[in-house]
């Protein structure tokens, strides 16, 4: 049984602004003037801060992460649980989740502090000033994004025009809003990050938000609203940017074990050092084990048989079958010589280390958000859609080559290798490389396809012995968080 996840008192987030975590020498913002904040690059860098460690806490990243990839067909669960993961993963939501309410909460108030900032300050000659802004705005719509993808339904369903989010663009606390459309929320993200590029022009790590990084999510919200021209173009302008290297072939299996800042390929991560280890908290806590995590999600049978057609494919390495040993650490094998492999419940352990041994610590990771491949794997999505086929094949093919394959292992029209489609075949490309980045669910369903899990795993029991989620299905998205009605009259509730 997992540990049920640890739960604490939220305040209410107009009175609850966090201060910085010592990331910088400076007064928390909490604390600071409204003077302080528009005047001094200071304690605009303070507040700023605030807000990225909002969406560093655990009830928005490691809830971010379980709401969408524990949804998806790349991971299979070995056992059930009291914690609200389980509902995640098994498609059997409930109003009263925990993790819903922590996440929806944990996120207003980071846009809160967004707004904060957007409120006191405006655009003007101030270079540094503008950065922060923009940083702001960067992460206004974000935040807002991650909130309507989860409870409104994909934009291509019906161009928007179903239920979405509460839009805040203010510091009323008084101000109730009902949930605006999908359409609409999307329009303020697009709208935020339209201005967070323009006012962005600091190259700052890959654990702040700039330009490329602005122009990078923008690429991929496009994407999903199916405006493949706008996503094109910006997934274009990011690797022309050149400020991004694929890693090497030879590095590849390393490159979650790297702090952000020291990979090239990284666009936006959210940084995690010593200090920000959660344990047996952490995310990489449920994928893998060597002492301290619980080690109970696998990688699934059909995405491990996809891996399996090309045994070179060098993201294999992300997948660790675990074997019964001998006392002398020699592997056991069957009377056929094949190695034993251990099982948990009767599912084999195919730990996934993407969220592991960051600085070789075990459950230290720094979640990333966007990276080059991706650009290349949107690029190749929208070049299919525009009616260019060849060009697709090319930027899935320099993902394929840098996974270490070659010769007939590369896509070409005369070499469609069992496939009919060409959009078919960059899906599969982006599951092979994206797998448990929190992509997979949303790749299914903006795509309006049936997310297929007739798979062993706990969410498949004696009474729901399969399991396909069409793109139609009520539970495609979660239930607003029942608490919230409490607070809000005016929220509607999911069907």
């Amino acid at each position: 049984m997992i540990k049920k996840y640890k739960m604490a008192i939220i305040a209410l987030f107009a009175l609850s602004l966090a201060s910085c975590k010592k990331d910088l020498a400076l007064d928390p913002y909490n604390g600071l003037t409204s003077d302080k904040i528009v005047n001094t690059v200071e304690g605009l860098t303070a507040a700023t801060i605030g807000t990225y460690n909002y969406i560093k806490d655990p009830y928005y990243t490691r809830n971010y992460h379980m709401l969408s990839e524990y949804a998806s067909d790349n991971v299979s669960l070995s056992g059930s649980t009291t914690d609200p993961l389980f509902y995640a993963y098994n498609y059997r939501h409930r109003p009263e989740m925990g993790n819903t309410a922590n996440f929806w909460r944990k996120a207003y108030q980071a846009v809160y502090g967004t707004n904060v900032v957007i409120e006191k300050v405006t655009e003007s000659q101030d270079v540094a000033k503008n950065q922060l802004l923009g940083e702001n705005y960067f992460l206004r719509a974000m935040i807002h994004w991650d909130l309507v993808r989860f409870f409104g339904r994909p934009y291509t369903d019906d161009n928007g025009e179903s239920l979405g989010v509460m839009i805040r663009t203010n510091t009323d606390v008084n101000e109730l809003p009902g949930r605006s459309k999908v359409k609409d929320v999307y329009a303020l993200v697009v709208s935020d990050l339209l201005k967070s590029i323009k006012l962005m022009s600091s190259d700052k790590n890959n654990n702040f938000a700039s330009k490329e990084v602005g122009m990078a999510l923008l690429s991929r919200v496009y994407l999903y609203m199916g405006n493949y021209k706008d996503a094109y173009d910006y997934a274009d302008r990011v690797i022309k940017s050149n400020r991004y290297k694929l890693v090497s072939t030879s590095d590849l299996p390393k490159y979650f074990t790297l702090p952000p800042e020291n990979n090239s390929e990284t666009i936006f991560a959210i940084k995690h050092e010593l200090k920000d280890d959660r344990s047996d908290d952490a995310i990489g806590s449920m994928y893998y084990s060597a002492g301290i995590g619980y080690g109970e999600m696998y990688a699934s049978q059909p995405y491990r048989d996809l891996l399996d057609k090309f045994p070179e494919d060098k993201r294999h390495s992300f997948i660790e079958p675990q074997y019964d040993k001998n006392p002398d650490g020699t592997i056991k094998k069957d009377v056929n010589g094949n190695p034993i492999l251990l099982k948990r419940n009767g599912y084999p352990k195919y730990y996934i280390n993407k969220y592991s041994f960051q600085s070789g610590i075990e459950t230290l990771s720094s979640p990333v958000i966007l990276r080059l491949a991706e650009m290349y794997l949107t690029r190749a999505e929208c070049a299919v859609q525009l009616g260019r086929p060849d060009e697709a094949l090319t930027d899935v093919n320099t993902i394929r080559s840098r996974a270490g394959l070659s010769g007939n292992a590369l896509f070409s029209s005369s070499n469609m290798m069992g496939y009919t489609s060409v959009l078919n075949i960059v899906l599969d490309e982006r599951r092979l490389e994206l797998a448990f980045e929190a992509q997979r669910k949303f790749d299914v369903f903006r795509n309006k396809l049936t997310m297929d899990r007739n798979y062993p795993g706990t969410h498949l029991t004696s009474q729901f012995p399969t399991q396909e989620i069409k793109y139609t299905d009520p539970r495609v998205i979660y239930y607003i968080p029942q608490n919230e009605f409490i607070t809000n009259p005016n929220l509607v509730q999911n069907p």
